[in-house]
């Protein structure tokens, strides 16, 4: 076995797919018995439907994501859509749709693609060596590497003993699928921005968004409490307080949730690696989490799978720590003062903070900035699909990176790639609107050569 993944939400899966894209044999060890049906990470940022794009993921997810009108994201709740239209992308909205329909579409891709689903196999102990990672699960596996996408608790990190440093939260909250059997006119008939969803009445604050025929996803805390209580009950009374006279019928799934913020120092410890949130977890504002985990998973994913296949150069794989640990990094900076922002009783200063803020979101450059910071558009190696018209007829971008190796596309008709590298790199030559005559991308689709200075440097750094 060459990798073992720890967990099958949707980083441990689209790790999974991207290291059997890859050519390495991968095993997916979950816990759960069975895929939960909670509606929690319910939106893909555009920069990560990009990518699944790239893989050709993106239109099974569409199919099963929930019907919605086109609104923009939002920055700390406040009043003020995003626009990422200015940033050049084919998906400049959020895309609504549960969890467990991403890991759905996930783990069926991977399975496809040759890759192990093994579920109801709990990690009891790890143990690593000169040459792979043995891990206890229902039995041992071995492989040369683990990679631990096992969640906020994660077993493996606490079996290795790696400090988890950060920040504790300070409240719990509740996150539940129900169904309504009466509702009062307080309650939205169709998903829309944040801002105008949440609600606060008395102790209470919270957000009722329609899922489909009866059934909403209610999140909701407590003014006055730390830790807010998820009984029946409890629901009951929250949904009085905020919507009237709202009958719940049913508790379909309920957990809770909170505001700790904390991320592992190195992504990286000899053959385990992290990703998800395994390795950062931070407030749920802005819909962070599921995205970074599976941005992470695509980065690493190729950059795995070439240190197995052999023929990765020397350090390609620490590359996916220095690139992706100062990215959680800043998310974890942007959603502690979204945490502010957003607080549930705030003071006369914080609302005034929320005012100038929000009239800040409204310059055209300001949202353009924060649009880009939570959408994750403004990777500075991030390439817009763009199309193109080659010998065997238009295609576009995103096409060409569904095979998952690396695409010189040539515009000029003059570039050359030496047979060296025919095995791991596509040459495409064809015509295209675009401010560059070449362009060298890695499988995960980051711009690593752009035209400028010798190409076979950049071959050789990011292909070995």
């Amino acid at each position: 076995m060459d990798v073992i993944v720890a967990g099958a939400g949707p980083a441990g899966l689209t790790l999974a797919h991207e290291l059997a894209l890859g050519g390495a044999e991968v095993v997916v060890v979950e816990r759960l018995t069975e895929r939960v049906e909670q509606t929690k990470g319910g939106a893909i940022q555009p920069r990560t439907a990009e990518l699944l794009d790239a893989r050709g993921l993106l239109d099974p997810i569409i199919e099963r994501a929930h019907a919605r009108p086109t609104v923009g994201g939002h920055f700390a709740g406040l009043p003020v859509e995003l626009d990422c239209t200015p940033w050049n992308t084919r998906n400049p909205y959020p895309i609504g749709i549960p969890q467990w329909r991403i890991e759905e579409v996930l783990e069926n891709a991977a399975i496809a693609r040759g890759a192990q689903v093994l579920r109801g196999r709990e990690i009891t102990a790890v143990s690593q060596d000169a040459d792979g990672v043995a891990v206890a699960a229902d039995g041992e596996l071995r492989a040369r590497y683990l990679v631990a996408c096992d969640g906020a608790h994660s077993t493996v990190r606490k079996l290795l003993g790696l400090p988890f440093p950060g920040r504790s939260g300070t409240f719990k909250s509740v996150l539940a699928d129900i169904r309504l059997s009466s509702v009062s006119e307080l309650v939205p008939k169709a998903a829309g921005h944040m801002s105008t969803l949440t609600r606060e009445v008395e102790q209470y604050w919270g957000m009722l968004v329609p899922t489909g025929g009866d059934k909403y996803r209610f999140t909701f805390g407590k003014l006055d409490e730390v830790d807010t209580a998820e009984s029946d009950e409890a629901i009951q009374q929250a949904l009085t307080a905020l919507y009237g006279p709202t009958v719940l019928a049913e508790v379909l799934t309920r957990s809770r949730f909170g505001d700790s913020t904390r991320q592992l120092e190195q992504y990286r410890h000899g053959r385990v690696l992290f990703a998800g949130d395994a390795a950062h977890v931070h407030s749920p504002l802005g819909g962070q989490g599921l995205n970074l985990g599976v941005q992470e998973a695509i980065n690493l994913g190729w950059k795995l799978a070439a240190t197995i296949a052999g023929w990765a150069p020397e350090g390609l794989l620490d590359t996916y720590h220095a690139e992706r640990h100062p990215k959680a990094a800043r998310v974890l900076h942007h959603t502690s003062a979204q945490r502010v922002l957003a607080t549930p009783k705030p003071s006369e200063d914080v609302l005034a903070l929320r005012e100038i803020f929000a009239d800040m979101l409204s310059l055209p450059d300001t949202n353009r900035f924060i649009a880009g910071m939570m959408s994750g558009l403004d990777d500075e190696t991030r390439v817009p699909d763009f199309d193109l018209v080659t010998a065997g007829g238009p295609t576009r971008l995103a096409e060409l990176l569904r095979p998952g190796r690396g695409v010189l596309v040539d515009l000029t008709g003059s570039a050359h790639l030496p047979e060296e590298w025919a095995d791991r790199v596509d040459l495409v030559r064809g015509k295209a609107s675009q401010d560059f005559d070449a362009i060298l991308l890695r499988p995960d689709g980051a711009a690593c050569w752009r035209g400028e200075g010798p190409l076979e440097p950049a071959l050789r750094a990011t292909f070995g």
